[in-house]
């Protein structure tokens, strides 16, 4: 199709946006992870009854973490395909990626600790 750009359905297209998080989850643990947290994440914030606000910080860092990880991903496919064998250059791409991932999960815990804390608080304070 030289010269013809390649062209895809919306609907294909959101096909293989979701085929590439199977994968992810599939073949990734720490994406597995963060799913996990995410899913204990909300479930908390159900139980503890928190605001819209709140659920907005925790689904915004929750987003970042899982967008991190696919792309992530993502690098170090392409990585793997055009450098098979170690070379430096690519040990900084894949190592810069999960870098990448390593911050936005710190910047999730932060807004975790940040969301979760009052409510826990007022939460243990209640039981006693």
């Amino acid at each position: 199709m030289k010269g013809k750009p390649y062209r895809s359905s919306l609907r294909s297209t959101f096909k293989y946006a979701v085929q590439g998080i199977i994968h992810a989850f599939k073949a990734e643990r720490n994406m597995k992870i963060h799913i996990v947290a995410a899913v204990v994440v909300f479930m908390a914030a159900g139980l503890l009854g928190l605001t819209l606000i709140q659920w907005l910080f925790l689904g915004l860092a929750v987003t970042l973490v899982i967008s991190a990880e696919l792309i992530n991903t993502a690098v170090e496919a392409v990585v793997d395909l055009i450098s098979p064998d170690d070379h430096p250059l690519a040990r900084i791409a894949k190592d810069t990626a999960a870098g990448a991932v390593l911050v936005t999960a710190c910047f999730a815990v932060v807004v975790g600790i940040a969301v979760f804390y009052e409510p826990v608080i007022s939460w243990v304070s209640d039981i006693r």
